[in-house]
């Protein structure tokens, strides 16, 4: 269905690296959420008043609050897809996370209502009525939420959208919630248990845990979190695939909301090369990395001595001294100066941030240890931590 709607009102609807097209299937897919969730309600509130069923109601409200969630997903949507303004040049992209995360919240309140009634009903437990009508209709609504996993799920995969994928999670949480609603109402007909409260005990507390891990995720980008593995490989490969560029290094990438990416670099090159020559490469690199991998780049070129033996023996022995105080440890942007008196070896050090030393004692060992090396050398070090 998703499908047939994309062609009758998404222009250009398989070009999904288009944030216009992103925005429109989000907008689709919330507006027909908003029509099963309400279908979903009227008939589940039906049921549970028919059955007398504390759980099935429950369900219901949370199929209302689920269409209210499609409507957040919707205005959320049509928010991010806002063109950058004086107060907002990075565009409003990020608007689809916090559409994700006010889902989750939504998720985890309607667990804690579920959790206060299942909790009343335990107290005062009732046997709920089950009838052929009222199983039909549970049986129903768990077909269409799967359903609606299913195709949030897939538009969640084809636009990489954390809002559509908190909205699938939420769809799987109804499905099973209804699943345990039915079999509670099942076993409480045929046996005479009233469990009603206890399952829906159980469904509030699997609503909740489902809520919290989603509000994770989509809080995950909005704080900054690290870029994917695939990604940062994407873009050593395709930087260091062109001959001027020696190595990359201080990779940073910011997330501004899908299709929003800008990330910065420091490319080093050969202290040797045409300074000309080698900004004409630069600027072919930030433009095609745009035209490949959708980001705006901004590289900043390091030269660097190469082939010279002294130089390259001394780098080796940095580059040991920092390992043997964490093998984690890699150095970059090595230079030596030499002095009348003495010689600076000046580098950074990337320090992983679950190193217990502090900046100021990896600095000081490194420098002890390059002191007592033969001659008179000094170090000059920094220390950076790894953005990816």
């Amino acid at each position: 269905m998703i499908g047939i709607l994309a062609r009758l009102f998404i222009k250009d609807h398989t070009n999904t690296s288009d944030t216009r097209v992103r925005h429109a299937y989000g907008v689709v897919c919330g507006a027909f959420g908003v029509f099963l969730n309400i279908i979903l309600f009227a008939a589940k509130l039906s049921a549970g008043i028919i059955s007398n069923s504390v759980a099935i109601i429950a369900d219901a409200f949370n199929n209302l609050g689920d269409a209210g969630s499609s409507v957040v997903t919707m205005v959320g949507f049509k928010m991010a897809g806002q063109k950058p303004d004086p107060e907002h040049p990075f565009g409003h992209g990020r608007i689809e996370y916090v559409t994700g995360l006010i889902v989750s919240m939504l998720i985890i309140v309607m667990g804690f209502e579920l959790l206060k009634s299942s909790v009343d009903k335990i107290i005062h437990p009732q046997l709920p009525t089950l009838t052929p009508v009222v199983a039909g209709i549970l049986i129903f609504s768990i077909l269409i939420k799967l359903y609606m996993y299913s195709y949030n799920t897939a538009t969640s995969a084809k636009i990489s959208s954390a809002a559509m994928k908190a909205t699938a999670l939420d769809s799987f949480t109804d499905s099973i919630s209804t699943l345990v609603v039915l079999a509670s109402s099942l076993i409480g007909y045929y046996t005479g248990w009233m469990i009603d409260g206890w399952c829906g005990l159980a469904v509030s507390l699997f609503v909740l845990y489902a809520g919290v891990t989603s509000a994770k995720d989509t809080m995950d980008p909005l704080l900054g979190s690290k870029p994917s593995e695939d990604y940062v490989k994407a873009i050593e490969k395709f930087v260091t695939s062109y001959d001027d560029i020696i190595g990359i290094h201080d990779l940073v990438i910011h997330d501004y909301g899908p299709g929003r990416i800008m990330i910065s670099l420091h490319a080093e090159v050969s202290a040797d090369r045409n300074i000309m020559d080698v900004h004409d490469t630069i600027d072919n690199i930030e433009r095609r990395l745009n035209q490949t991998l959708g980001c705006q780049c901004v590289i900043h070129m390091d030269p660097v001595v190469v082939n010279d033996a002294a130089t390259d023996r001394m780098k080796r022995l940095c580059m040991l001294i920092a390992k043997s105080v964490d093998e984690e440890f890699t150095i970059h942007d090595f230079r030596m100066v030499k002095g009348p008196s003495h010689t600076n070896l000046i580098f950074d050090v990337v320090a992983p941030y679950d190193c217990k030393l502090s900046e100021t004692e990896i600095k000081n060992t490194i420098c002890a240890k390059v002191e007592s090396l033969p001659g008179n050398h000094y170090a000059v070090v920094e220390v950076d931590r790894p953005y990816v």
